[in-house]
């Protein structure tokens, strides 16, 4: 389906509320909403918002660990596996 089909304003999705909320299990596209003429808000199912935000989370695990790179506080596996089993 294409995005364009997916655009809805604020009064479809008040008159539509249910039928749309059935809908969106059916397609993993997500529902963008207007007010006025301007884009306002997106609404898509729950199993894709999860899958967003675990996304996100492992983004920004992978962004801190390359921050963490390029401050140079690494240590090499060794040296940290050899510290870990000395505190056992």
């Amino acid at each position: 389906m294409k995005l364009s089909e997916q655009v809805k304003p604020i009064s479809y999705v008040k008159a539509h509320a249910a039928e749309l909320i059935r809908g969106l299990a059916d397609h993993v596209e997500p529902l963008i909403i207007t007010q006025n003429g301007e884009v306002k808000a997106v609404l898509q199912d729950i199993h894709t918002y999860e899958e967003t935000q675990e996304t996100m989370a492992l983004l920004k695990i992978l962004a801190l660990g390359n921050r963490q790179i390029d401050e140079g506080r690494v240590k090499p596996a060794a040296e940290a596996l050899a510290g870990i089993r000395k505190r056992r």
